[in-house]
């Protein structure tokens, strides 16, 4: 299964027009939530800003500050990511470089994980938006946070054809984050 996941603002933003997203950053009750998603995927697909956000994980000391985060580390750096990039020469840590379509490395790493029972994750606004546009994504999670931003990077494109989904979990976080899991309908 290939899930699409991030935090959004009620209106459906992952940065707002400057591209600040400091208002999503996780309590440690949903950041706990995170690590346990986390430890079900089999195989990460990132772009190139994703990539390098995430990087530090696998690469600096620092973010091992505290027990959750050491946790977190672990669990990241074990996952393969895939990175799509047309600026990067090689990338570091548990990672490759693309080499072909997002739907061909999309059904490479899904193939890789079938029998895991491991799913596989689609992160970074672009390739997110790519893979939504594509059809590749069974499961849309949001963790929209109370907040109205009025615009910047939306968390979903403009599609030409409705998308039905079915809401199958919703929980509400102490910091009244509210996270929604939708998956595709089946016709």
């Amino acid at each position: 299964m290939l899930i699409y996941s991030m935090g959004v603002s009620v209106d459906g933003f992952i940065a707002d027009r400057q591209g600040r997203f400091a208002w999503s950053v996780p309590s440690d009750e949903q950041f706990r939530f995170h690590v346990e998603q986390t430890r079900e995927l089999g195989g990460f697909l990132c772009g190139r800003r994703l990539y390098e956000t995430m990087l530090p994980w696998e690469t600096d000391p620092s973010m091992r500050g505290t027990e959750l985060w050491a946790e977190f580390a672990d669990v990241w750096c074990a996952i393969p990511k895939v990175v799509f990039s047309r600026t990067l020469d090689a990338v570091e840590g548990n990672a490759r470089l693309a080499t072909s379509s997002l739907g061909e490395e999309a059904a490479a790493v899904l193939a890789a994980t079938d029998g895991t029972g491991k799913d596989v994750a689609v992160g970074g606004a672009g390739l997110g938006a790519q893979a939504v546009e594509l059809g590749l994504v069974d499961e849309l999670r949001m963790f929209r946070n109370p907040i109205v931003v009025g615009g910047g990077t939306p968390f979903l494109p403009p599609v030409t054809e409705a998308v039905r989904l079915d809401l199958i979990d919703t929980r509400t976080f102490g910091s009244r984050v509210v996270y929604e899991r939708y998956r595709r309908a089946s016709d």
